[in-house]
């Protein structure tokens, strides 16, 4: 069954620093970081990416045509040379039940579709008469990862996802990442609506998140009624580039927020990531720049998935994923929006607002500029119409009152978020 919580999922994704390659010891030492040091904040997913059924995964890397473990039914398995307590068939359920016992989530990322290797040795269908053959879509292969075929929707594919989400929920799965749909649709829309249905006839509580992006914004009330997390973007990674281009997709997408349902800006590359390449690895944004991401995305309620190597995190990372003014304005943020982008001395800068749920908004200056600059402008331009107001800003405690301006100095690709008290002091 799909959750349709008020609060945007908050957690953690191997991706980003194992790739296709994470092991069982690497999740279980982040799950337990996670439980000492942040499920207190909020966190509490821990998701193993791609290909946790591919015994020779070492890297971001795909191997083509690799031999996957999984059972006489065609349902993938965790490799156990990598997942030792998934031996005998166990599947994750010994994994999963550690990490409910730190108090926390447990979830897994899928493909769309049956295994080829399934199709090819021609399994049963699990609890049917039917084989693999019978449920796929010979034409609907993934143009990056060919494990899969897709999944008709007649009686043999839906009593494939179905057999594959009864699986999931024995396991103890909170979170399921589905991958090759968000952006196949319309092609691929009525696969999307048998596996949603599948998940929501399993028996158990999860949440559903689409990947990868950019989602088509045409398809926005599709993607509500089928999911809770549908992403906004492709791989997003540690490119100012890329984060500077977020702005415009939040822009698009921040108002199909809602409960239960978030655009999704994909995770947080911060701290070490890529460790399977390197473990000197560490992100290349600077901290204003994931000052600048953590802001938007909090701001605009996108799901919050951390993709660094939370063990080696240092001071500034940790401060990063702790701020409670910014953790609460991702609870509380409410109908966010672009005031204006305005160029001012060679800077671009992009004001967003947002109210808060309990009381009082947030506003947030960002600079994409090259330099630091400071930008004055009207309340009125952010409906403020009394004649003074209290600010605290999130990342620094500073407080501050604006009068007849509201004014920042912002370093480059940086930000100043505050707290706004719309009661006059």
């Amino acid at each position: 069954m799909m959750l349709r919580p008020q609060i945007s999922p908050m957690g953690w994704n191997s991706w980003d620093c194992y790739g296709a390659a994470v092991t069982e010891k690497e999740v279980r030492q982040n799950a337990e970081f996670m439980a000492v040091n942040l499920k207190k904040y909020g966190w509490e997913y821990v998701v193993v990416d791609i290909q946790w059924y591919e015994p020779g995964a070492t890297s971001h890397e795909y191997r083509p045509f690799a031999d996957l473990c999984m059972d006489e039914y065609g349902r993938l398995l965790p490799a156990p040379n990598r997942f030792p307590s998934a031996a005998g068939g166990r599947g994750f359920a010994p994994l999963a039940e550690y990490v409910h016992s730190l108090g926390l989530k447990f979830g897994i990322h899928i493909m769309r579709g049956i295994p080829r290797q399934a199709v090819h040795g021609n399994f049963p269908v699990f609890g049917t008469d039917q084989t693999a053959r019978d449920a796929a879509r010979f034409n609907s292969i993934c143009a990056w990862n060919p494990d899969m075929y897709g999944v008709k929707a007649n009686d043999a594919g839906r009593a494939y996802y179905a057999s594959i989400f009864q699986l999931y929920a024995q396991w103890g799965v909170d979170f399921i990442k589905c991958d090759d749909i968000c952006r196949e649709l319309p092609h691929e829309e009525e696969e999307l609506r048998v596996l949603s249905e599948a998940m929501n006839h399993c028996g158990r509580d999860m949440i559903l998140s689409l990947s990868p992006g950019p989602a088509l914004l045409e398809k926005a009330e599709l993607y509500k009624q089928v999911a809770n997390m549908w992403r906004i973007t492709d791989d997003f990674w540690d490119e100012w580039r890329l984060l500077k281009g977020m702005f415009e997709r939040a822009e698009k997408w921040c108002v199909h927020a809602g409960p239960g349902h978030w655009p999704d800006a994909d995770m947080l590359p911060i701290g070490p990531i890529r460790q399977d390449m390197d473990k000197s690895n560490r992100t290349a944004f600077t901290h204003d720049e994931q000052l600048t991401m953590m802001t938007l995305w909090s701001m605009m309620r996108s799901p919050l998935m951390i993709g660094g190597e939370m063990t080696e995190f240092d001071g500034f990372t940790m401060k990063l994923i702790t701020n409670e003014g910014v953790l609460r304005m991702h609870r509380n943020s409410r109908n966010a929006r672009q005031v204006f982008r305005r160029c001012l001395d060679g800077n671009e800068f992009i004001v967003w607002v947002a109210g808060d749920c309990e009381d009082g908004m947030y506003a947030a200056i960002f600079n994409t500029g090259e330099e630091s600059g400071r930008i004055a402008f009207l309340p009125e331009e952010l409906e403020l119409y009394g004649q003074a107001y209290k600010a605290a800003e999130l990342w620094s405690g500073e407080t501050t009152e604006f009068r007849d301006s509201i004014s920042a100095q912002v370093p480059a690709h940086g930000v100043k978020v505050f707290y706004i008290n719309d009661n006059q002091p």
